[in-house]
């Protein structure tokens, strides 16, 4: 007979008669014994005769299965695993401690999940050092409050909305519209070029910076860049959580990570630490995971004074999974049926994701906009906590230009010209006029056609269209599919490259050679190959 465990966390007492007890609670001691009271799905309430365990707490049943659950002389606990098979009356034993996972170098290339088990069948991860998963964010005075620009390789990124080092992105986008390809893209990228962590988080999705976008707009695809150019960029090291994934898309993930090289099963060469919970998980997991990805992220930054970019895909399952909770501990909802803690759940752990003297997180975390509406409680209460945001459109998808980036919506704090420098300032800002031109165009060409413009227009329109096409460019996590080689461009020749064209410089070159190109000098080389194939 196996013997597994079941955990707990502390949450909310249940009184067993309507008056209330006394504060404070006489603490059991490590190893006290209660018993089960009542099962309602995901939550479990928990008897203890002499006294309770502290709030957060994790408790272990021996059972014939696996159970990881959340939590007078009854305890409200929230299940980290089904709760199929527990009775009325098993026996509960408090471990003293709360949940505790692996951290350090030893998780980098392993999946673990919520409570640091690997459920990658490569063996147990024999990791020298164990955090808890809940911790306080950095004091105030522990802060860094330098601003850098992170460098991603992706054009788009560099010089619209660029990240900053140690802030937090949004990437926002409905149901496939590419966030877990940009997101595995910087992930290459970074570690590639910095030499940083990164920590990946999948929160119920097929990273404070924000990535927006609707289904279908390449959320996934973006993200998967972000990771390779981190990678191969940065040479640094990232962590995944998945937050609600799906279990087909956190398979492939992991074994395109090993195709592209950054996850070594035969060395010690990984890049990537990755904490899974899926979305058949019950809610208490997928509510936690986040956390459990943070907490390896937090490691490399406290101890060893790393910069770590942090993924979360996707931060609304996070969202959905408290709710899910909620609903369950008999809380009246708020808007929309979201729970009435929303802010707090989410200030509580985007606040631990911040640059301190010894090192930085960056968040990279996707963001399923449900329907499509940025108003939308989940998405909204996501963006007081953003230092940018990268929106996916639907529209731009259509066009087949990828990443699916919408330049006119995507926002950064740092684009200041005392921070990014005025020339990068002055061209972001020309590229943005000029393309916002094009779209107050759009509906008298739709309506009377291109010849009814003046030159002024017409010139504005073709070098609008150069420029969107020049928006786009080839991953290299993509390149299985697109059949095109990744380029990693380089924030001196993505400013370059755009100068040139607002100065007119390359209006004689046809607007498909900017299609899926990297630096200007390659629109240059295929604007001569089409012409050799024209001869």
């Amino acid at each position: 007979m196996c013997y597994f465990t079941i955990w707990f966390l502390n949450c909310v007492p249940v009184l067993t008669t309507g008056a209330a007890p006394s504060l404070p609670f006489k603490a059991t001691a490590k190893g006290s014994k209660g018993r089960i009271v009542a099962v309602i799905g995901a939550v479990v309430d928990v008897q203890f005769d002499e006294g309770l365990p502290p709030i957060l707490n994790g408790l272990e049943v021996p059972f014939h299965g696996k159970l990881y659950l959340s939590g007078d002389n009854v305890v409200r606990t929230i299940a980290m695993d089904g709760t199929e098979g527990l009775v009325r009356g098993d026996e509960v034993i408090d471990t003293g401690d709360p949940i505790k996972i692996p951290v350090g170098p030893e998780t980098l290339g392993r999946i673990m999940n919520v409570i640091g088990e690997p459920i990658d069948e490569r063996g147990e991860i024999k990791a020298k050092n164990f955090a808890p998963i809940h911790a306080e964010a950095p004091e105030f005075v522990e802060m860094s409050v330098e601003q850098e620009i992170l460098v991603t390789g992706i054009k788009v990124v560099d010089l619209l909305a660029p990240y900053a080092k140690g802030g937090k992105i949004g990437l926002f986008g409905g149901a496939g519209v590419g966030k877990t390809v940009l997101i595995m893209e910087l992930i290459n990228n970074v570690a590639k070029a910095h030499g940083g962590y990164s920590v990946f988080a999948g929160v119920g999705e097929r990273t404070r910076e924000g990535l927006f976008g609707g289904a279908g707009v390449g959320k996934t695809v973006l993200i998967m860049e972000l990771i390779n150019n981190v990678a191969k960029a940065h040479g640094g090291y990232s962590v995944f959580a998945g937050v609600g994934e799906r279990t087909r898309e956190g398979n492939d993930l992991y074994h395109e990570m090993i195709e592209g090289g950054v996850i070594d099963l035969k060395g010690n060469n990984s890049k990537v630490s990755l904490v899974y919970g899926q979305m058949n998980e019950p809610p208490g997991a997928r509510a936690r995971v986040c956390l459990t990805g943070l907490t390896v992220a937090e490691y490399f930054r406290d101890k060893e004074g790393q910069d770590v970019l942090l993924f979360i895909d996707n931060i609304f399952r996070f969202t959905q999974a408290g709710s899910e909770v909620s609903a369950l501990l008999g809380r009246i909802p708020s808007a929309v049926g979201y729970q009435p803690t929303l802010a707090t759940d989410m200030g509580g752990m985007q606040e631990r994701i911040t640059t301190t003297k010894k090192g930085s997180i960056t968040s990279v975390q996707a963001i399923y906009v449900p329907a499509d509406d940025l108003t939308d409680p989940a998405p909204a209460t996501t963006f007081a906590h953003l230092d940018a945001t990268t929106v996916l459109s639907r529209g731009i998808a259509e066009l087949a230009i990828y990443p699916a980036v919408d330049p006119l919506d995507s926002t950064s704090r740092i684009m200041d010209p005392n921070i990014v420098g005025q020339k990068h300032y002055d061209i972001a800002r020309g590229v943005q006029k000029i393309l916002q031109d094009y779209k107050s165009l759009q509906d008298i060409i739709a309506i009377l056609g291109m010849d009814e413009l003046s030159e002024e227009d017409k010139l504005v329109v073709s070098r609008a269209r150069k420029i969107q096409r020049f928006l786009s460019q080839p991953f290299q996590v993509a390149e299985v599919f697109t059949g095109h080689k990744g380029k990693f461009v380089t924030l001196e020749e993505t400013i370059r490259g755009f100068e040139l064209i607002l100065k007119g410089e390359m209006d004689h070159l046809p607007e498909v050679a900017f299609y899926m190109q990297g630096g200007i000098d390659d629109v240059v080389a295929r604007a001569e190959e089409l012409a050799k194939q024209n001869a």
